[in-house]
């Protein structure tokens, strides 16, 4: 179990790296776009919610990771449900924008790689946790507890 937990708090580490890179640093950055569609108060009206929807996201999975890692089963099924979800998300997301494999050369910030690699990263986990050794894990921690 250690393993799992280790890499989700690395999802979790790597997802808000991404979301700061998009965001600020790599150009076009997420807010000059926002803010040439929306103005300078639009922009920062977004970006202050969407830090803030990642904050959330980000507490709810380091607290459930360390739940996950107590032995509880709920959280490793939370943790299962919100991988999940990222990967719907991103299929769903790809299905719309098409793969963008060309925009590979031109920046970072754009590309699908990202949400790849983080949804891929969901997925070990997931494997990890119910792996027969994780079965056994989460089952006689219920029974202690």
């Amino acid at each position: 179990m250690e393993t799992a937990f280790w890499l989700s708090l690395v999802t979790v580490v790597l997802s808000m790296a991404v979301w700061a890179l998009g965001a600020f640093v790599v150009s076009p950055t997420g807010f000059e776009e926002m803010r040439q569609e929306m103005g300078q108060h639009g922009a920062v009206a977004q970006m202050l919610t969407s830090a803030g929807f990642l904050l959330v996201d980000t507490a709810l999975r380091v607290v459930v990771a360390f739940r996950m890692r107590a032995g509880r089963n709920w959280a490793r099924l939370v943790l299962t449900a919100l991988g999940v979800l990222g990967m719907f998300l991103l299929l769903a997301t790809m299905s719309m924008d098409g793969l963008g494999w060309e925009t590979v050369t031109e920046s970072i910030g754009d590309l699908p790689l990202s949400d790849s690699v983080l949804s891929l990263l969901d997925a070990c986990v997931i494997m990890l946790m119910f792996l027969p050794t994780a079965n056994a894990y989460f089952s006689t921690r219920s029974r202690t507890d």
